[in-house]
């Protein structure tokens, strides 16, 4: 099982350039994430595994932390290097954390 992490962890993450990946639908996804998410729907990870880079770890996040886990267990399995955010996008727009509405596909 992949590991959990917490948003100030990935707050980290995103201030060195890591690769966060955002695994919510298109709707959630428009509404507001992490500035440097790259969107990619939880239901076409397997089809579009080859965009995710498997020489760094990858941050993988979603409203809650239900759908991240998935993605997170599914890449791991692959052979990627990977870690869920705990708390999710919703818990990184109540604590305050800057958010986006621009595309990162």
């Amino acid at each position: 099982m992949a590991r959990e992490v917490s948003i100030d962890e990935l707050e980290t993450a995103v201030s060195a350039g890591s690769f966060v990946l955002d695994v919510r639908e298109d709707w959630e996804y428009e509404a507001g994430h992490v500035p440097t998410a790259r969107h990619m729907p939880l239901s076409t990870v397997p089809d579009r595994i080859a965009e995710i880079p498997k020489d760094e770890l990858v941050w993988v996040i979603c409203q809650a932390g239900g759908r991240s886990m998935k993605a997170a267990d599914y890449l791991e399995a692959q052979g990627y290097s990977v870690v869920s955010v705990g708390g999710g996008t919703g818990s990184w727009i109540q604590s305050g954390k800057p958010v986006s509405m621009e595309a990162n596909k």
